[in-house]
């Protein structure tokens, strides 16, 4: 029989994650739905690259609202990461790892996601 005087293991949720650890976290996923839809705007180019008719069908699949969003969560994915990535790009530098301010480049990173996303969802 199990012991039940055993002692548990906190589970995850009792856990406050620090923000860096949240973009952390963040940026893999964000790469990884990245990946996904590359493969759906590829399948959409070769169906685009298919004539006329396929292509004023697809034009009209990508106005639906549904899509929209889903458009703007591409572009937010995508924004998210490229920022990210560029702050990976000034950690390897050597900048941005002073301990009082990497919550601080954090909340930067974040503005700075939704303004480029913001401008990209215009854009589209």
């Amino acid at each position: 029989m199990l012991n039940s005087h055993r002692p548990l293991a906190p589970h995850l949720t009792v856990y406050k994650l620090p923000l860096t650890a949240v973009l952390s976290i963040s940026h893999r996923i964000t790469g990884i739905l990245l990946i996904a839809g590359l493969f759906v705007f590829f399948a959409l180019l070769v169906a685009l690259a298919s004539g006329e008719a396929v292509f004023l069908t697809v034009q009209g699949f990508l106005n639906q609202w549904p899509i929209q969003i889903m458009l703007a969560g591409f572009a937010f994915s995508l924004s998210f990461h490229l920022v990210h990535g560029l702050r990976h790009l000034l950690w390897d530098l050597g900048f941005g790892f002073e301990g009082a301010r990497l919550n601080t480049y954090a909340l930067w990173e974040v503005w700075l996601t939704l303004v480029v996303s913001i401008v990209a969802i215009v854009l589209i």
